[in-house]
């Protein structure tokens, strides 16, 4: 029948392997974190935040940068598997949204990806997606990461408007109409030209 000395001793070893072994390997295949519940999609940002904060004159990365960037992060050999699809589509605004809906990131060309920002164009079907990690679900040697990309990065592009001269001209002249629909400020302008 059954011994269950050799059962006792069995179920013992396991829930010792399942406390100590399983959660070590599983913080080394989850790589970035101490958090093993971290979402492809904030895995991402960070690696590309990552990659944005050590190149600040770069305007986007190649998607093998994020991957090989990735890999450099990691204890382990490969990549989660998913990570490619998000980098790819699930995290790009600009694009289509699969089964992933974020706005972490905006394809810039072929191949081409940086960090989203407010203001950056997107597909419709993305409104009110998430675009940057909860902070609580980030590990804390990450969370800097968060105060970088608002008080840095996503500055860079308000910068930019307020030093380019074409669109600073945004909404200048708008009294002239401002009292009349459009539509009917042409029809009137026209009425001048018989």
């Amino acid at each position: 029948m059954y011994d269950y000395k050799k059962i006792v001793i069995i179920d013992s070893y396991c829930n010792y392997w399942y406390k100590w072994d399983v959660p070590y390997e599983s913080e080394r295949a989850m790589h970035v974190v101490d958090n093993p519940l971290l979402r492809l999609a904030d895995e991402v940002w960070i690696i590309t935040a990552l990659l944005h904060h050590e190149n600040p004159d770069r305007e986007d990365f190649s998607v093998e940068e994020i991957r090989a960037r990735a890999h450099d992060e990691h204890l382990t050999e490969s990549l989660r598997p998913g990570f490619n699809v998000h980098v790819i589509e699930h995290c790009v605004a600009n694009r289509a949204p699969n089964s992933g809906r974020y706005r972490m990131l905006i394809e810039t060309a072929k191949g081409r990806r940086r960090l989203f920002r407010i203001g950056d164009p997107y597909h419709p079907a993305r409104e009110g997606s998430k675009i940057v990690p909860e902070p609580e679900e980030l590990s804390t040697q990450y969370r800097y990461l968060l105060d970088w990309y608002r008080d840095e990065y996503c500055m860079k592009s308000v910068n930019s408007i307020e030093n380019d001269p074409l669109l600073r001209l945004r909404g200048s002249g708008k009294e002239i109409w401002a009292n009349e629909h459009a539509d009917e400020y042409i029809k009137r302008l026209r009425e001048d030209w018989d």
